[in-house]
């Protein structure tokens, strides 16, 4: 290179790389910030498909002048779902103004990157211009000492030309870029329109749905005697159930015990030597013992938890497990020993694991009940209005055992489902999978 030229062959690198680790960010950015909407949009997706659920349900319940607890129900759902979707839209909103906000810093960053380029090309085509014209260009090659620096000097301005169709390009890829980005910000601002308008949308709905709750539940105070009288004979229908579900498991440990009995005194080959109170059967069985099958199942069953599927192919909970309050009585709290499942008309229920069903059996307010075993788990299903299983058939995952009874006096269908292991009761929320 020559000394006295080298001035004008200085790169404006400084430019150059500050425009390719401002893409590089953005891109990084972008890829990170499209992941997190497309889990965010997920998300919408579902509260949106169970608002449509639960809305086609309550326009069911409209139509009867009667007015319903499972209403009422329906009604916490919905404004639930509803507080989750405008929880989501605020998010998004967020988000978006923080991309947008993003996206307006790098435009100007690379605007002010883009001017800087133009001014430097500039400044180099006019040095090139004034110092290297054709006559400077051919005295400057021949003034060489010799043929190797007259070599060099033709290789200068071949280089030198060379970046400078270089520079032009880089100019013209930042400006499409731009032009680009400009095309992203509009989108942005109009989705940030978009949303801020689904929100104002959304939170008017809200508001009704409020108030249409407010009003179901003013109405239902009027039978508040009515209401306390059908919960107490529910509870005590309830009450039975978990005294039969207790006389199963006991009656399943007996059996086991038994069983393991008969396979230690055949062992020992010597039934004289078991004493009267080893064979006598206990009052009050321990726990239950297990064949090597039903140590699997039960193994198996407990490696699903949280992917159990539901016992109804639709619905939503419309009851969970524990103890709640009352949702009209005041200072009333109602226990509840499984989940409650609104669901429509006619819906099938079906088992959400391998087993075998070890009870079949009505009672009132609960209807039909099938109790299905699974090692030593038991899956409870209450409420069913016709039953396709007898006690003692074996069943598959998914098997349809029976349909939900439609209740005349709650107008809507609605499943009770109970999950036990021994004699101890367990959320069913944990063990079912996501929708």
């Amino acid at each position: 290179m020559i000394k006295s030229n080298s001035k004008y062959h200085k790169p404006p690198l400084l430019a150059a790389l500050a425009i390719i680790c401002l893409v590089c960010l953005h891109g990084m950015a972008f890829a990170q910030q499209n992941k997190k909407s497309e889990k965010l949009q997920q998300t919408k997706k579902q509260l949106e498909q169970e608002i449509k659920y639960t809305s086609d349900l309550l326009e069911k319940t409209r139509k009867s002048k009667q007015i319903s607890l499972n209403k009422v129900k329906i009604l916490q759902k919905q404004i639930q779902t509803r507080q989750g979707l405008i929880n989501a839209i605020n998010q998004e909103l967020k988000d978006t103004e923080v991309q947008l906000t993003v996206e307006t810093i790098q435009l100007k960053r690379m605007s002010g990157q883009l001017q800087t380029l133009k001014a430097e090309y500039a400044r180099m085509i006019y040095n090139a211009y004034r110092t290297m014209n054709g006559h400077n260009k051919l005295m400057f090659i021949f003034s060489s000492r010799d043929f190797n620096q007259a070599y060099q000097r033709l290789k200068y301005f071949q280089q030198y030309a060379s970046y400078r169709r270089t520079q032009a390009a880089k100019i013209e890829t930042t400006r499409r870029y731009i032009n680009t980005h400009r095309d992203e910000l509009e989108n942005i601002r109009d989705q940030k329109l978009n949303l801020v308008q689904s929100q104002t949308l959304e939170k008017q709905k809200l508001d009704r749905e409020k108030q249409e709750k407010d009003n179901a539940v003013r109405e239902f105070s009027s039978k508040e005697k009515q209401l306390f009288s059908t919960l107490k004979t529910k509870q005590q229908a309830a009450q039975k159930l978990t005294s039969e579900i207790e006389k199963i498991i006991n009656a399943e440990i007996i059996a086991s015990e038994e069983r393991l009995q008969k396979k230690e005194a055949k062992e020992k080959k010597t039934s004289a030597k078991i004493n009267s109170d080893k064979a006598k059967v206990p009052t009050t069985p321990a726990k239950l013992e297990l064949t090597p099958v039903e140590a699997q199942l039960s193994s198996s069953f407990s490696a699903n938890r949280g992917k159990l599927p539901w016992p109804c192919e639709h619905g939503f909970i419309s009851g969970s497990y524990g103890e709640h309050p009352h949702p009209v009585l005041k200072n009333i709290t109602v226990k509840n020993n499984g989940v409650d499942i609104m669901t429509e008309q006619n819906s099938q229920v079906r088992t959400v694991f391998v087993g075998r069903v070890s009870k079949v059996m009505s009672f009132q307010y609960l209807n039909k009940v099938v109790i299905i075993r699974h090692g030593d788990y038991l899956t409870v299903y209450s409420n069913l209005g016709e039953v396709t299983v007898r006690e003692g058939d074996e069943v598959k995952a998914k098997q349809v055992i029976g349909k939900v009874q439609n209740n005349a006096d709650d107008q809507r269908p609605e499943l009770h489902f109970e999950l036990w292991r021994g004699k101890v009761i367990l959320n069913p929320e944990t063990w079912l999978a996501n929708r």
